[in-house]
C-alpha cells in the first residue's frame, strides 16, 4: 500500500528487515559477520541515475563537556540507510529512521539520525580520530557519504606565550606576542586595550598577524595602556595577563635663537629650549647645550684691540708657539728611534722562569665578598713534586685566528719586543716574552688590539698568567669565576700567556631574543685560537633553578666577528663537540677545547621555571638628618653581581643591615612587590605614599639590568630617635616571598661596608704548575695509568666516576683518551677551595687501588 505523500513514518528495524534481507540476496548483496560483499552484476545504463544520492550528509561535530552530538543523514532514492563508525556498523536499535516520498519525483526518501556520546569517543582517544559514515541502498546499488569526525572540545587554561610589557619611544614599532592555549577547535584570538576591544579595521595603526601577534605600527601617546590577549572557542574564553605598554617622548631641542648683542665682557650668546617636543612619560631630556656663547668685539667692549701694533704682537706670539711645537716633535721622534734600536738589541731570557712564576692582578687588598667557603690549607704533600720544565724549544708557532692583517698598528706587541710576529705562511711565532709588571698596561695593550677589541679595561676584573704543559689555574676573586688549565692541556714545548676576565654588561652587549634571559656572567678567556691538547674547565655561577625540565639553556660563544652563536643546548651535549657542561646547583663547569667569550642564556619552557634572586639591604652608615634611607637590591644570585653592588655601596658609604636572602622568581609574568610594616608609629613614619613599591616582571626576568633596587625613605620624628624596628617584605605577586625582621640602632654602628663585610683572601689570582693542583703530578699520572685500562670487575675509572657521583657523564669520559684524567680535572675544579685530598684517597682505597696510599705518606717518608 503506497505511503501518503508528505507524511513521515518513524519505525525501528524489525520484521521488515527480514524482507529487506531477502531483497539484498536477490540483488546480490549479503551480510556476513557484520561486513558487506557486493555482487558484480552489471547495472543497466538507463537505471544508473537511480543510485542513492545524499540530500544531507553528516558534518564534523565537537562534544562540549558531556553533551552528546547528533549526526543526520538523508538520501533518495533509498530503501535502507544506516551508519558505520570507525569501521563498525552501529547497532540497529541506535538508529532513528524517518521515511518520506519526494512529491516531485515520487522517489522514496529516508533520513536517519544517531547520537554519539563522550564515552564512545574517549574509548579510542589517542589511537585514532573518531569518525562516522552513512551508507545508503537503493534497488540499483549503494553509496557512502563523507566521513564526519567527532572530537572532544577543550581549551587549556595557560597561554603558551603571553604578551610582555614594554617601554617604547614615540613612533616606534611595537610587537606584542601571544600564543593562545592549546584547544580543540583552535582558539580564535582578539586583543584588548584597557578592556576595550581592538579593531584593526577601524584603527589601521593596529595589525593582528596570522600567528596572533599584535603589531602597533607607530606608537602614539594614546597607545599607552594595558594590553590583554583573549583566546576563545566553543568551550571557554581565556585572558592572558595584561602587558603594560608605556609610550614615552624624548625631548628635542628648539632652533637656536639669534645671537645677542656684544656685551661689556666681549661675549655674545644664544639659547634654545627643550620644547620640540618636551620630554614626557619618562622620556629622556634633551642632550647638548642649551646656552652657547662666543667672544666678540664692538664699540661696547672696552677690551677691543685696535691698531697694527697689537696685530703684529699676536702674529709674533703665534710664530714662536709654532717653532716650539716643531722642536718638541723632532725631539720625540729622535727619542723613539733610539728606544726602538735598543729594544731590538735586547735578548729577553725571562721565558725560563715565566712558565712557573704566577702572574696575576692582585687587588690593593686581597678579599672575599660573598660568604663562600674558604680554601683549607694546601695538602702538605702537594709541594713534594718538582719537575723541570722542557725548555728545549723556546720559540713555537701556531695556526689560528691570530693572523697577520698587514697592519703595523694592529700588531700584538708586548714588553720589549713583539710577542707575535707575522710569518710568511700567515701564522705567528710566539717569542720569549716577559710580561710587564704593570697589569693596567697589559690590559690596555690587549684591549687596543684587533683581536681583543671586546676586552674591557677593567683591571680589577681581569687576571692573567704564563703557563706551560704543567697547567695551572686563573681565578677572579669573589666572583665564582675560574679557569683550570689541566696538565698536558698546553702542548709540551709551548708557553702561553692566558687571561681571564668577566665582562660588565655595559662593556659587551649580548642580544637577547623573545623571552630569553641571561643566566650567568659574560666571561672571556684567551687569547682565542691557541692550540690545546685537552679541554680546559671554565667555572662560573648561574642563577636558575638548575632543572632542565623547566628550561632550554644554551651556551653562547662570541665568534671572531663579534657575533654571538649558540654552540650547545644544555642536556643535549654531544661527546664529539668541543664543548660539554657539568651543571650543578649554583655553578656551571664548562669543558672547552677553545678559548673565547661565553655566557649562558635561558628560555623558560613553562611557568614553573624560576630564577634565583639575591635580596640585599643597605642603609646609610651615618645619618644626621631626620630622613633615613633603606635600599633594597633585587639582583641575580651571582657572586659577580653581588661584588659589584658591594663595591658601589662602599663608595656610597653604605652598610649591610641584614643577611642576604634568596627568592625564587617564577616565570609567571607577575611583578615583584616590596613593602615595609610594623614601624613604631610614635617615632617613625614612611614617606611612601602607596602601600608598596613594585618592580615590573620583565625588568627582572630579562636580566639586562644588573642590580635593580628600591629605596624606602623613612622619617624619624626626632633626632634623638635611633632605634628602628620594622618588617620589610619582598614577594612576587601570586608567588614566593621573603621578609626581613630589622632591629638595630642607626647611630651606634656606623661602620662602612669594607670594614664590616670584606673578608681577607690570601689565594693568588694565578697559580702555575704543581701549586695549582691538590693532586701531585706524579701521583696523578699513576692514578690515570691504573684506572684508564678497563678492569673485568669494574674497578677502573667507571667506579671512580660512580663514587664521585659523576656517572651521568660516563659517555663523555669514555670519549677521552684518558677518562681518569678528565674525572680528576673536574674533581680539582670542584674542590679547589674546600677539597679534602684524604677523601679522594679513601675513594681510591674503596676501589681497591693501592696507589691511593701514596696520598697519606708523611713528609719524612717522602
Amino acid at each position: 500500500m503506497p505511503l501518503p505523500s508528505g507524511r513521515f513514518v518513524r519505525c525501528r528495524f524489525g520484521a521488515a528487515s527480514l524482507l529487506l534481507g531477502l531483497w539484498f540476496l536477490f540483488a546480490g548483496l549479503t551480510f556476513i559477520g557484520g561486513s558487506e560483499h557486493t555482487a558484480t552484476a552489471a547495472i543497466p545504463v538507463a537505471f544508473s541515475d537511480l543510485l542513492p544520492r545524499f540530500l544531507v550528509e553528516p558534518e564534523d561535530e565537537y562534544i562540549v563537556k558531556n553533551k552528546p552530538v547528533t549526526l543526520t543523514c538523508r538520501s533518495t532514492p533509498a530503501t535502507q540507510i544506516y551508519f558505520k563508525c570507525n569501521g563498525e556498523w552501529v547497532h540497529q536499535d541506535d538508529h532513528l529512521i524517518e521515511r518520506d516520498v519526494d512529491p516531485a519525483t515520487a522517489l522514496q526518501v529516508m533520513q536517519v539520525t544517531i547520537e554519539i556520546t563522550r564515552q564512545q569517543v574517549e574509548k579510542i582517544f589517542g589511537l585514532d580520530e573518531y569518525w562516522c559514515q552513512c551508507v545508503a541502498w537503493s534497488t540499483t546499488g549503494t553509496q557512502k557519504s563523507q566521513k564526519a569526525y567527532i572530537r572532544i572540545a577543550y581549551l587549556r587554561k595557560n597561554f603558551e606565550e603571553e604578551p610582555q610589557g614594554k617601554e617604547v619611544a614615540l613612533d616606534q614599532e611595537v610587537l606584542l606576542r601571544c600564543h593562545p592555549p592549546e584547544g580543540v577547535p583552535q582558539a580564535e584570538v582578539e586583543w584588548q586595550r584597557n578592556e576595550d576591544l581592538i579593531d584593526p579595521v577601524s584603527d589601521t595603526n593596529y595589525f593582528i598577524s596570522a600567528d596572533h601577534n599584535l603589531l602597533i605600527k607607530k606608537a602614539r601617546l594614546a597607545d599607552t595602556g594595558n594590553y590583554t590577549c583573549v583566546a576563545k572557542n566553543i568551550v571557554a574564553r581565556r585572558k592572558s595577563n595584561s602587558a603594560t605598554v608605556l609610550v614615552y617622548v624624548d625631548g628635542g631641542w628648539s632652533e637656536w635663537s639669534k645671537w645677542s648683542a656684544c656685551g661689556a665682557d666681549c661675549s655674545m650668546w644664544r639659547s634654545r629650549e627643550c620644547t620640540q617636543p618636551s620630554p614626557g612619560t619618562g622620556g629622556k631630556d634633551c642632550q647638548g647645550l642649551d646656552l652657547q656663547s662666543i667672544n666678540c668685539t664692538s664699540e661696547q667692549c672696552p677690551q677691543t684691540v685696535n691698531g697694527a701694533e697689537d696685530v703684529a704682537l699676536y702674529v709674533g706670539m703665534v710664530a714662536v708657539a709654532l717653532c716650539l711645537t716643531l722642536l718638541l716633535i723632532v725631539v720625540i721622534l729622535v727619542y723613539r728611534r733610539k728606544k726602538e734600536g735598543l729594544d731590538a738589541d735586547v735578548a729577553d731570557s725571562s721565558i725560563l722562569t715565566t712558565g712557573f712564576q704566577p702572574m696575576g692582578i692582585k687587588p690593593s687588598k686581597p678579599g672575599v665578598w660573598a660568604p663562600r667557603p674558604r680554601r683549607p690549607p694546601h695538602s702538605k704533600n702537594s709541594h713534594l713534586l718538582t719537575i723541570q720544565p722542557d725548555l728545549t724549544t723556546t720559540t713555537t708557532s701556531y695556526q689560528g685566528t691570530l693572523r697577520s692583517r698587514h697592519d703595523a698598528a694592529g700588531k700584538f706587541s708586548m714588553t720589549n719586543g713583539p710577542l707575535l710576529d707575522p710569518l710568511p705562511n700567515g701564522s705567528h711565532t710566539l717569542h720569549n716574552g716577559k710580561l710587564n709588571s704593570d697589569p693596567a698596561e697589559f690590559v690596555s695593550r690587549l684591549s687596543t688590539q684587533t683581536y681583543f677589541k671586546t676586552l674591557p679595561r677593567d683591571v680589577a676584573n681581569t687576571t692573567y698568567g704564563t703557563f706551560n704543559f704543567l697547567g695551572g689555574r686563573l681565578t677572579i676573586p669573589n666572583t665564582g669565576i675560574s679557569l683550570l688549565i689541566p696538565p698536558e692541556a698546553i702542548p709540551r714545548g709551548k708557553i702561553y700567556e692566558i687571561y681571564l676576565t668577566v665582562q660588565r654588561r655595559e662593556d659587551l652587549r649580548l642580544p637577547l631574543a623573545g623571552c630569553q634571559t641571561l643566566l650567568s656572567p659574560i666571561v672571556s678567556c684567551g687569547p682565542p685560537g691557541v692550540v690545546l691538547s685537552r679541554p680546559v674547565i671554565l667555572s662560573m655561577d648561574h642563577c636558575f633553578d638548575a632543572c632542565l625540565d623547566n628550561w632550554a639553556v644554551r651556551l653562547k660563544k662570541q665568534n671572531y666577528e663579534g657575533a654571538w652563536e649558540d654552540v650547545l643546548l644544555m642536556g643535549e651535549e654531544l661527546v664529539t663537540e668541543p664543548y660539554y657542561c657539568q651543571l650543578e646547583a649554583e655553578t656551571c663547569r664548562l669543558f672547552s677545547e677553545q678559548l673565547g667569550a661565553f655566557a649562558l642564556v635561558g628560555e623558560s619552557l613553562h611557568m614553573g621555571a624560576s630564577k634565583r634572586l639575591r635580596l640585599v639591604l643597605f642603609s646609610d652608615a651615618y645619618c644626621s638628618t631626620l630622613e633615613y634611607n633603606i635600599r633594597v637590591y633585587c639582583m641575580d644570585d651571582i657572586q659577580d653581581v653581588f661584588k659589584e653592588v658591594m663595591q658601589m655601596e662602599q663608595q656610597l658609604g653604605g652598610r649591610l643591615i641584614d643577611e642576604p636572602h634568596v627568592l625564587l622568581f617564577k616565570d609567571s609574568y607577575h611583578n615583584l612587590r616590596l613593602s615595609i610594616h610594623d614601624m613604631p608609629q610614635a617615632h617613625w613614619r614612611s614617606k611612601l605614599l602607596a602601600g608598596y613599591q613594585e618592580i615590573p616582571f620583565y625588568h627582572i626576568w630579562n636580566g639586562s639590568q644588573r642590580y635593580l633596587h628600591c629605596t624606602f625613605t623613612l622619617e624619624r620624628l626626632s633626632l634623638s630617635t635611633c632605634d628602628l624596628t620594622c618588617q620589610l617584605c619582598v614577594w612576587q605577586v601570586e608567588g614566593e616571598g621573603q621578609s626581613f625582621a630589622l632591629n638595630f640602632n642607626i647611630a651606634k654602628d656606623t661602620r662602612a661596608v669594607d670594614s664590616e663585610f670584606l673578608l681577607m683572601d690570601s689565594n693568588a689570582t694565578a697559580l702555575a704548575g704543581p701549586s695549582a693542583f691538590q693532586i701531585p703530578y706524579l701521583i696523578r699520572q699513576k692514578i690515570c695509568s691504573s684506572l684508564d685500562a678497563p678492569c673485568p670487575n669494574g674497578a677502573d675509572w667507571r667506579m671512580l666516576a660512580q663514587r664521585l657521583k659523576l656517572e651521568r657523564h660516563m659517555s663523555f669520559f669514555a670519549s677521552k683518551v684518558s677518562p681518569t684524567s678528565v674525572i680528576l680535572d673536574l674533581w680539582e675544579t670542584q674542590h679547589f677551595h674546600s677539597g679534602n685530598i684524604n677523601q679522594l684517597a679513601a675513594v681510591m682505597a674503596d676501589i681497591g687501588k693501592q696507589e691511593a696510599m701514596i696520598f697519606l705518606v708523611s713528609d719524612g717518608d717522602c
